[in-house]
């Protein structure tokens, strides 16, 4: 018998329950997957949280996941080409990654780059296609110097990686007493600053002298959005994911997973990110594994703090 994470109804992650489940066969279009371990993202709590469209109670837990190929329905074709049993592959925008086992798309599975593991593959595509998001909406090119908030988090980090592939100076800011932050910004090619007060004028004086042309933000906070209204002049060239409600106001752009225009792109860039990923040009740091049966506490940990990388649920 097979386990999975469901969630009954809209609410906090502690009403979760593991249940036993049998995976049917795969039918047409389907594949299923043994699941060697599970991407965990803010995101698989927060899109439960509340009733929405689209989603269906009692409703499956996880969005991406890395693993092995069991069977094969009819007529099922992988994103990346043709699937047999055996394949390692990762998987992304599908419903229920936190399992042992499940039936997906075909279409949303792709052939798992071969110089990452499975945790490393498992986290690889939620943050890697919303960085890759944020760059197209932005219109940034080679030469341009930008400002990214929350550069040393998941998206942060996929950000500064598909940034440095394109010739994009980032100015990446970070916690005033996180050295540990800031090393890492420094590793994936980024210039990091304190928040704190003066936050502006740090960005300005890292640029030293070049404009700052566009702002991504993860970090959502009043300090960081006000920093770059001041700094960016052009508002269709400031992003944030986690600020609706400050973009609506002021202006500028938000963009979500759930959103029709996000996920339409987030589908066509996530064979772009594999590709970066298996070229060795998009790394992904974790910070450490939990089993399947900890979901509720890894998912937690990752929502309350800074975890310092990736977190993968391991069957």
């Amino acid at each position: 018998m097979d386990k999975r994470w469901t969630t009954p109804a809209p609410g906090p992650i502690d009403t979760w329950s593991f249940d036993d489940v049998e995976v049917a066969r795969p039918g047409a279009g389907e594949v299923t997957v043994r699941v060697h371990a599970a991407g965990v993202n803010p995101a698989d709590a927060k899109h439960v949280a509340h009733a929405r469209p689209g989603v269906i109670f009692p409703a499956p837990i996880g969005y991406e996941l890395s693993g092995e190929v069991t069977a094969v329905g009819p007529g099922a074709v992988g994103g990346s080409g043709p699937l047999a049993v055996g394949d390692e592959i990762v998987a992304f925008r599908v419903q229920g990654a936190y399992a042992t086992a499940l039936n997906v798309p075909a279409r949303d599975v792709f052939a798992k780059p071969a110089n990452l593991s499975h945790a490393e593959a498992a986290n690889l595509l939620l943050a890697g296609t919303t960085a890759a998001e944020m760059i197209q909406v932005t219109r940034v090119t080679a030469g341009d110097t930008v400002v990214l908030h929350a550069a040393s988090g998941a998206v942060g980090v996929s950000l500064l990686q598909q940034a440095r592939t394109l010739g994009v100076r980032v100015i990446g800011t970070v916690g005033p007493d996180a050295e540990d932050s800031a090393a890492r910004v420094r590793r994936y090619g980024g210039i990091p600053v304190a928040y704190g007060n003066g936050l502006r004028e740090r960005i300005e004086a890292a640029a030293h002298g070049a404009e700052i042309v566009a702002a991504w933000d993860a970090a959502g906070t009043d300090e960081a959005i006000d920093a770059s209204l001041a700094l960016v002049a052009a508002r269709d060239r400031i992003v944030t994911i986690v600020n609706p409600d400050r973009a609506r106001e002021d202006g500028f752009l938000w963009i979500a997973g759930s959103r029709a225009e996000s996920a339409r792109f987030r589908d066509i860039a996530r064979a772009r990110v594999l590709e970066l990923a298996a070229s060795g040009a998009l790394e992904v740091p974790l910070a450490r594994t939990s089993a399947l049966a900890d979901a509720v506490e890894a998912l937690r940990f990752v929502m309350t703090g800074h975890p310092g990388g990736k977190v993968a649920l391991l069957p």
